[in-house]
């Protein structure tokens, strides 16, 4: 038994050290895609920020798939 016993204790170690990795892995990999998500979504808000009442408008009709102006989408998400 003594053997099986350092076998099965080194397979654990060994297990849990890739589950160590894997969770500091995932973290790093996580952290970077909310940044790069943060980085998007401000670069689109500099965008909308950026255009004109009437260019707000149409980039709400044309987000929102409207046919006509909507009056909660013009103060809600376009007005300036």
């Amino acid at each position: 038994m003594g053997v099986a016993s350092k076998a099965g204790d080194l397979i654990f170690k060994a297990f849990t050290a890739g589950l160590g990795v894997a969770t500091i892995y995932l973290t790093a990999t996580f952290s970077v895609n909310v940044y790069r998500g943060l980085a998007w979504h401000n670069a689109q808000s500099v965008t909308t920020h950026s255009l004109s009442r009437f260019q707000k408008a149409i980039h709400c009709i044309y987000v929102h798939q409207a046919l006509v102006f909507d009056s909660v989408c013009l103060v809600q998400n376009c007005a300036g």
